[in-house]
């Protein structure tokens, strides 16, 4: 009997020996955990999607090695925890990148619009050309925006519609004529300018709305179902090519649940799915949003729909990022600040209401104190009668937010998701209401004060979706344009920015005690880097790419000398897609 348990306890062990050999070790690296400032590990070892070890590369190797073990060389580059960007756009961007023509990271404007004219001429009748969000003027070296004239001389006989910020865009002389605009052609809070004659000139602006832009976005042409999850899958490996493993997805308008994400629910079943996404709902109808959280709330629950786990890459987390129509604070710089209507707390109260009492995470669009004042009187409202107590939401933007309004949303246990829009954004602002004497929004204050904060783009339809651009913001409080927006001592230092990007973001979806950190027992989602972020100058911290990137111990990409380890991609589809010629940021 004694024989018997001795060799039964040899079993335990050796299978406990065997599972914890590793299935990957990347090693000879400088390894950021990012549980302190200034802690670097040599190496690091994987199995089964989890951190289990980190130490020296001798160490980790005679322990976690076997003859199965992926072995990978970091060549003494930096690794981080992968980046998680508190709010983009993902889903939505993943039904259309294939169809967009993308100006992120152009130098110029003559290139920019060479561009738009090579694009065109592969691009087919009935097709239209697209440039939609991620530049402005001021990172052209002609620190100007084409004119409706030179987009109309480069592309003559098809659509194109280009946006630009929150508030402008621009539709050729081809796509009046698609579009059947005219003198009669209205968009209530938005403006279709007219020439001396009465014709629409090309030019749309946002007023009080961007109903004029976004509704003629939605007019132009669209992706099949299988292009979409064929675009999905490119955008996904575009922001893996930056260190992206993690996005919260802030869903957006004329992204209807649950039909625009069935293209990465079937990458996410398929095992394609090459971002860990978390995604809110957003109301949709003005004056049916307590309707559709009532329907979602009886069809979906927090973490636990799709049969999909969130380790595994999908999953719904809450709501938001509007509510209710009546409190879109909308921040078009070109324009005034708008006043919420009277209307905005007795809408928005039964929605708080709904959402506490399901127990449901929420998020809520706000970039101005005052807007943020009045939401949160509804919040205490609320909270009195039935007790947030723990329960997670958040603002995001909150640009101009307020010392004393700071301090009701830690009374609250809210958080903050900020996104870098005043790096596209910061002399629009600064032309409407002076340059900032602190910093906006202040996320310094936040983090003294102990408020969650998360990091961001709100990508792709403002700013880009290049995460180093937003970490040159954090640690330079610069604009694209190199205006000094903030004051150079407000600036951030690199470790609080980079835990911004990893386990700040992991808040807003629940999963700061999961990954944000390079740990034994946190998701493996990690990056080689192409240059040491810790050692760059600020200045050239928005160069930086990925060389690996890892999400769940699997590469999901990899360039350089690690190219080979790259898993396929099919070609973008259509074939004439911008995605198959120029790709998307021009790096």
């Amino acid at each position: 009997m004694k024989k018997l348990l001795t060799l039964s306890f040899l079993a335990i062990m050796l299978t406990a020996s065997a599972q914890q050999k590793a299935d990957l070790i990347i090693y000879n690296g400088k390894i950021a955990t990012m549980a302190k400032p200034g802690e670097y590990k040599q190496a690091i070892a994987v199995k089964d999607g989890l951190i289990i070890g980190t130490g020296s590369t001798g160490h980790i190797i005679k322990s976690y090695k076997n003859k199965a073990t992926k072995l990978i060389n970091a060549a003494g580059k930096t690794v981080i925890p992968g980046l998680n960007d508190s709010h983009m756009h993902a889903i939505r961007e993943g039904l259309n990148f294939n169809m967009e023509l993308r100006w992120d990271g152009v130098k110029t404007l003559k290139r920019a619009m060479e561009m738009l004219k090579e694009q065109a001429a592969r691009t087919p009748d009935g097709a239209w050309i697209k440039v939609v969000g991620g530049w402005n003027e001021f990172q052209f070296a002609e620190k100007r925006q084409p004119t409706i004239e030179e987009i109309n001389a480069a592309v003559p006989d098809k659509p194109v519609f280009i946006t630009y910020l929150y508030g402008k865009a621009f539709l050729n002389k081809k796509g009046i004529e698609v579009l059947g605009y005219d003198k009669n052609t209205n968009y209530p809070g938005s403006l279709v300018e007219l020439d001396k004659d009465g014709n629409p000139t090309g030019l749309l602006y946002a007023k009080e709305t961007p109903m004029a832009i976004y509704r003629t976005l939605a007019l132009t042409s669209k992706l099949t179902p299988e292009e979409r999850i064929n675009s999905s899958e490119h955008f996904y490996r575009e922001i893996n090519s930056f260190g992206i493993t993690s996005v919260v997805d802030a869903a957006g308008g004329a992204q209807n649940y649950d039909a625009d994400y069935q293209a990465s629910l079937a990458l996410a079943k398929a095992g394609k799915l090459t971002v860990r996404t978390a995604y809110y709902l957003f109301a949709q109808q003005k004056g049916q949003e307590l309707a559709d959280y009532e329907k979602w709330i009886k069809q979906t629950h927090p973490k636990q729909n799709d049969h999909i786990l969130m380790a595994n890459g999908y999953a719904m987390e809450g709501a938001g990022e509007n509510l209710i129509a009546s409190g879109a604070d909308f921040e078009n710089f070109l324009e005034p600040r708008i006043e919420l209507s009277p209307e905005m707390e007795s809408d928005l109260e039964p929605v708080i209401r709904l959402l506490v009492k399901n127990r449901w995470p929420f998020r809520l669009h706000a970039t101005y104190g005052e807007s943020i004042d009045r939401m949160l009187n509804v919040f205490e409202k609320v909270n009195k009668e039935i007790p947030f107590n723990g329960l997670r939401w958040f603002f995001d933007h909150a640009e101009t937010i307020t010392d004393a309004e700071l301090a009701r949303v830690k009374a609250l246990g809210g958080g903050v998701a900020v996104q870098f829009r005043m790096y596209y954004q910061g002399e629009l602002y600064t032309k409407m209401y002076g340059l900032p004497k602190t910093q906006l929004p202040p996320i310094k204050k936040m983090l003294a004060m102990g408020i969650p904060v998360g990091m961001g783009t709100d990508a792709p339809r403002i700013s880009t979706y290049n995460p180093w651009m937003a970490l040159h913001w954090l640690l330079t409080g610069k604009t694209i344009g190199a205006l000094q927006f903030w004051p150079k001592d407000q600036v951030l230092d690199k470790f609080t920015a980079l835990k911004l990007y990893t386990a700040g973001s992991a808040w807003c979806s629940g999963e700061q005690d999961v990954k944000g950190k390079l740990i034994k027992g946190m998701y493996a989602d990690m990056v080689i880097l192409s240059d040491d972020y810790f050692s760059a100058n600020p200045d050239k911290v928005k160069h930086i790419t990925s060389l690996m990137t890892v999400v769940n111990g699997k590469v999901v990409y990899a360039a350089g000398p690690y190219k080979n380890l790259c898993p396929p991609l099919n070609k973008a589809m259509p074939n004439w897609s911008p995605v198959n010629y120029y790709g998307g940021y021009q790096k």
